[in-house]
């Protein structure tokens, strides 16, 4: 009769390195002998100095720290499928840490003396656990450890030619290589670049690249006279041929051909003339590799004619993004960019906009970018949040000045939908009167709001308070934030509201950490990324940095940073607090772009235990800024 206790164990295991290296066979040999301990929060299950136990322990459901206790500093922290407590007993030494349960866990306690045998015979399971050795997991959260969570895993080096920005694209070459040896004619090798339609010829000799003839030879070696066009390419070919490997950056392309003065580079096998030929690499090619780059694709936005044109300049920019990405630029720098980009493009829509009107603006305007889009946020594109501020102007004026400007707005939200961003399900744009008025009645709007705040009025602000400038007056934003401040300085019961608006999020685990999915809905067992990660961090972000009447920061993990500078007791969480929200942003861009959505619903299925592992450790923060923001704002009070 089979145990269906060692059967489930087996089909856990299975899932996680080493287990995963056995076979069935022996997995379930060795699961018969696996016992099955429960450890309530805060017990230990061992001490730092004392003996090795018999076994070493799986978290099978929950999370046990493992903590140096004379420091008291957590050095990491194991969850689901997690080994701990191995090392001691492979090196034949004390423990040299605590391990106590973080959270009810159950744990799955392995007998050393069976699976010691596995280790040695199995090659896979005996280098899986010397790398687990060397690359001990440190807890992300630590000052000293800064910078290593999922939103900037990656070491970038600025002074490492393989990431500066030129090279985070590689450059494209033509394969379709036209060849000819030294004895052809200068003739015949003009035809043929002709009829090839080729700026190029490569000149070989038995297989191996020895020179190459360009129009530019053509030209001055040919048309002016000095040779004849009966010469072999042996005379007027360019020769010795500068070589590089196909892996070759942009960078380091226009520094060759800089350096050379020349215009087209060899690729060959290994780099060298020793090897054959596999590609030819021309200036051109380098151009529209720079097609990506975005200086190019901003001089290409700003000489657009027509909103259609930006269209396709968008899908460079959403390359552009996938590159980043690949190579793990830190997310701080690619969203300050793709944001600069899609500034561009709002800029140059407006302006296109603006040359549909009859006439000049009546007076001075400022189009402002809300939500994700105005905390510089807005990876991918997903739905406009806008408004249009206008200066004030007379009474008997103000629906004359507010016709024009809802025209213009409607011409700027239809260019918008146009180049790819959907139009707000709330209507949430400055095509809306409601989002289209005076500085005034910006004024006694948000006066309002903050005087009279009920749960609709708290919402609004939380969208409409990560306002950014990016088109027009900029003075008329800042007298508006000016008055946003002092309103709420006024107003302090404002900011408990706002905190309690940030607790309504639910948390993103429930009992033994599991992920909390979405019950119901089109969106049914999925997980969203979006209302239960990250939105809890942008919204105590805003009300932490509207306490400290802070104003022009409106991105999630630069409010965090300046929050870290203001509180130097809480630097540690804030600083954890900004690398989460970067995390997370990384994380939602990946899977949009995986998936060709907007990355908010996960589905947990495709994530790997990694992914899942490095989710969790940034809900650890989530919990711990919510408990700081309850204490502080003391929201009991309003519940």
């Amino acid at each position: 009769m089979k145990n269906s206790i060692s059967e489930r164990i087996a089909d856990f295991l299975k899932k996680f390195p080493p287990f995963s290296y056995l076979s069935l066979e022996e997995l379930f040999d060795l699961s018969t002998e696996i016992t099955i301990l429960y450890k309530t929060k805060g017990s230990i299950v061992f001490k730092n100095g004392e003996q090795p136990h018999d076994f070493f322990y799986v978290v099978h459901k929950g999370a046990i720290a493992l903590w140096k206790e004379d420091e008291n500093v957590v050095i990491d922290i194991c969850d689901e499928g997690d080994i701990f407590g191995l090392r001691p007993i492979i090196a034949n030494d004390t423990y040299r840490l605590d391990a106590k349960a973080q959270e009810e866990s159950m744990l799955y306690a392995i007998p050393i003396s069976l699976f010691k045998p596995y280790a040695k015979e199995n090659g896979s399971i005996g280098n899986y656990l010397v790398e687990s050795f060397a690359s001990n997991t440190r807890n992300p959260y630590s000052t000293t450890h800064k910078g290593q969570l999922l939103g900037d895993t990656a070491k970038f080096n600025p002074n490492n030619s393989g990431s500066r920005l030129l090279d985070v694209q590689p450059v494209e070459y033509s394969d379709n290589i036209a060849s000819v040896t030294m004895e052809t004619s200068v003739k015949d090798i003009a035809r043929l670049m002709t009829q090839k339609g080729i700026g190029a010829m490569l000149i070989e000799n038995e297989g191996l690249p020895v020179g190459i003839i360009t129009d530019k030879d053509l030209r001055n070696k040919i048309a002016t006279g000095n040779f004849g066009i009966d010469v072999n390419a042996e005379q007027i070919m360019s020769s010795p041929v500068i070589t590089y490997p196909t892996k070759l950056t942009l960078t380091q392309a226009q520094m060759a051909m800089m350096k050379s003065n020349i215009s087209h580079l060899v690729l060959t096998e290994d780099g060298t003339v020793n090897t054959k030929a596999l590609g030819i690499l021309s200036k051109h090619d380098i151009m529209l590799s720079l097609g990506n780059n975005p200086a190019v694709l901003v001089k290409a936005i700003k000489r657009t004619k027509s909103v259609d044109e930006i269209k396709p300049i968008r899908k460079g920019v959403m390359n552009l993004l996938m590159g980043y990405l690949d190579q793990n630029i830190p997310m701080s720098l690619t969203s300050k960019i793709i944001s600069e980009l899609n500034d561009a493009c709002i800029k140059q829509v407006i302006g296109l906009s603006l040359q549909k009107m009859e006439k000049e603006p009546p007076v001075s305007f400022a189009w402002l970018a809300m939500g994700s889009q105005g905390r510089s946020e807005q990876m991918l594109h997903t739905d406009q949040d806008n408004a249009l501020l206008f200066n004030n102007v007379e009474e008997s004026e103000l629906e004359t000045t507010r016709d024009y400007f809802l025209k213009l707005s409607k011409h700027i939200t239809q260019g918008l939908n146009l180049i790819g961003y959907e139009y707000c399900p709330a209507d949430m744009m400055a095509s809306n009167p409601k989002w289209c008025k005076s500085l005034s009645e910006f004024e006694q709007m948000t006066a309002k709001w903050i005087m009279n705040p009920g749960p609709e009025e708290v919402l609004l602000c939380t969208i409409f308070f990560d306002y950014n400038h990016t088109y027009g007056d900029k003075a008329l934003v800042e007298q508006l934030s000016a008055y946003i401040f002092d309103t709420v300085e006024k107003y302090p019961i404002f900011l408990s509201h706002l905190a309690t608006s940030a607790l309504q999020n639910p948390s993103p685990t429930g009992f033994f950490r599991q992920f909390l999915v979405e019950q119901d809905g089109e969106h049914k067992d999925t997980f969203d990324l979006k209302r239960r990660a990250m939105m809890p961090l942008v919204d105590a972000a805003r009300v932490l940095i509207l306490s400290h009447n802070i104003t022009g920061i409106s991105n999630t993990w630069e409010r965090y940073e300046k929050l870290a500078q203001l509180e130097p007791t809480n630097e540690e969480l804030y600083l954890a607090c900004s690398y989460a929200s970067k995390a997370l942003l990384k994380f939602r861009t990946r899977q949009g772009l995986t998936h060709n959505d907007s990355g908010r619903y996960i589905s947990l299925q495709s994530l790997n235990k990694e992914e899942k592992m490095k989710l969790k450790r940034t809900f650890k923060t989530v919990k711990e800024i919510q408990q700081l923001i309850s204490v502080r704002f003391m929201t009991h009070r309003l519940r």
